[in-house]
């Protein structure tokens, strides 16, 4: 097993304290247990309840002496206990303002470097202080795989199968694997948990199972609110215009793809050494369809996406944030392959050192693992604010393009008119969407998204809200809104476009002079 290789080499190279995060403490005890029966070596526990206690035949604990108190636990080791594995349990409480227990950690370290005893702190979340951070190393123990992942999930249905006489889970193969998909990066015992909650209400594994699995996987492993899984997607076909963005995105599909499949094979990826696509950075005027896009870009490449809210990887705490946005990143890993969708990602990477560094400690955490990252996370940066992005993210070899979204020219215009009509279930062949698209010029997507629901809710009302007509199988809205109606919505509309002119000069200016791809 790959946890007991990766476990005796660390030991091999006898580091006396050993530092495990896991919510498993069951199996993180089972596993020193095998190795301490390997080495013929005692495997001792010690928990604030139970104090400390031989483990021996399994997990059956044999009481050993009462020494309760961290501080007790900790002279007994450094006086000569008994060689052997020691796993203290939530020991992270009795570090932080603990002067002498970190001190008697450092003795137990400095007096034992024949490896004759080592001291595993075993808690879900571990800051080690610097004094003991030379004299440890960190041990992870490793999630599911794929296949894994679907055993458990087989024996979570037979179970259910066996208390419900015998019954089958209903499920479909695009289902399971969806799942399978979902549940990366999660220990077992959660697996095992989320996996149970889905089948139990209506004994099958559904599509409507998915957005709930997903939003308990993140709660479970507290990136809620800060890394988030999109669910719903976009095609390309409800984006207007684009075209360039488009073609390049087709283009490298194949490539990413490939590279997806052959690391999942355990190929290691950079298929016929074609490098895996890395991102872009879409940069325009708000409204101008730079998150849809972002959506789209998930939607047709088939893969999942991954939302990172930059503004809430902030902490107080020093050195919270880079650790937040190192979880982040590595869930995404996990997740792999997949988009992730950074928006408006000058919010987090101020140029200046007003929050002490904070951002700038950020920026470089984020360029390490775009240079460095393996798995195929491909990432879809927006921003609206040139004037804060730092020149190390924009510059070629972070992501692989930048796109310009400017404001949708005329026969753009006509298709998001188009787009957006239909939406509504309302007949295009009712609307002159020439006149419409000459009519918004200047107008971003979303303002003419905003003119078409607003003349829908005009209409409406003028009709006396009623949305239909019992005798009719037409739609109320169809009836209602007329080309007149929207025209008028148009032009008590004063867009961004005027409203902030300026900024959007300065925003093309830029764009120009540094010959941005427009989308």
């Amino acid at each position: 097993m790959q946890d007991v290789h990766d476990l005796e080499v660390i030991l091999d190279c006898r580091i006396p304290i050993i530092v495990l995060e896991s919510h498993e403490e069951l199996k993180a005890l089972d596993l020193f247990i095998r190795v301490g029966r390997k080495r013929d070596k005692p495997v001792f526990q010690w928990t604030l309840t139970d104090g400390l206690q031989k483990v021996s035949f399994g997990l059956q604990l044999v009481k050993d002496s009462q020494h309760n108190e961290p501080e007790e636990v900790l002279q007994k080791i450094k006086s000569g206990a008994e060689p052997g594995f020691y796993v203290l349990c939530d020991f992270h409480h009795w570090l932080d303002d603990h002067p002498k227990n970190i001190r008697l950690l450092k003795d137990i370290a400095q007096k034992n470097t024949s490896g004759a005893i080592t001291v595993v702190l075993l808690s879900h979340s571990l800051k080690l202080p610097p004094e003991l951070s030379r004299l440890s190393a960190r041990f992870k123990m490793s999630l599911p795989n794929d296949t894994q992942i679907l055993s458990i999930i087989r024996e979570e249905a037979k179970q259910w199968g066996q208390r419900n006489g015998d019954q089958k889970v209903k499920t479909d193969n695009d289902t399971l694997q969806k799942l399978v998909s979902n549940l990366k990066g999660l220990p077992r015992a959660d697996i095992r948990h989320l996996v149970r909650g889905a089948i139990v209400d209506d004994g099958a594994i559904t599509e409507s199972d998915i957005p709930e699995v997903n939003q308990a996987k993140f709660k479970l492993m507290e990136l809620d609110g800060i890394l988030s899984y999109e669910y719903d997607t976009e095609q390309f076909a409800a984006v207007g215009g684009m075209e360039n963005l488009k073609s390049w995105l087709d283009i490298r599909r194949g490539a990413f793809n490939a590279n997806s499949s052959d690391i999942a094979n355990g190929n290691g990826g950079n298929v016929a050494n074609i490098d895996s696509p890395k991102g872009i950075l879409l940069l325009g005027v708000q409204g101008g369809g730079k998150s849809l896009a972002a959506k789209s870009v998930a939607g047709m490449w088939n893969v999942p996406l991954l939302r990172l809210d930059i503004g809430a990887l902030y902490n107080k705490f020093h050195g919270e944030t880079e650790r937040n946005l190192r979880e982040s990143l590595a869930m995404a890993e996990k997740m792999s392959p997949c988009v992730l969708w950074m928006d408006e990602i000058e919010k987090g990477l101020s140029t200046d050192n007003s929050d002490s560094g904070t951002s700038q400690r950020v920026l470089g955490t984020l360029l390490t693992w775009l240079a460095e990252k393996q798995k195929p996370v491909f990432v879809v940066a927006t921003s609206n604010d040139i004037s804060k992005l730092p020149p190390e993210l924009i510059r070629k070899g972070r992501l692989d393009e930048l796109f310009f979204v400017d404001l949708p020219d005329e026969k753009t215009r006509e298709i998001i008119f188009k787009i957006h009509l239909e939406k509504r279930e309302l007949d295009v062949n009712n609307f002159d969407l020439a006149e419409l698209a000459l009519v918004a010029e200047g107008f971003t997507g979303a303002e003419i998204e905003q003119a078409i629901v607003s003349a829908v809710y005009r209409g409406l009302s003028e009709n006396g809200n009623s949305s239909t007509d019992k005798n009719s199988d037409t739609p109320g809205q169809q009836r209602v809104v007329s080309q007149s109606l929207l025209l008028a919505e148009l032009q008590a509309t004063a867009p961004l476009s005027i409203v902030m002119a300026e900024k959007l000069a300065a925003l093309r200016q830029w764009a120009d002079e540094r010959n941005m791809v427009r989308v």
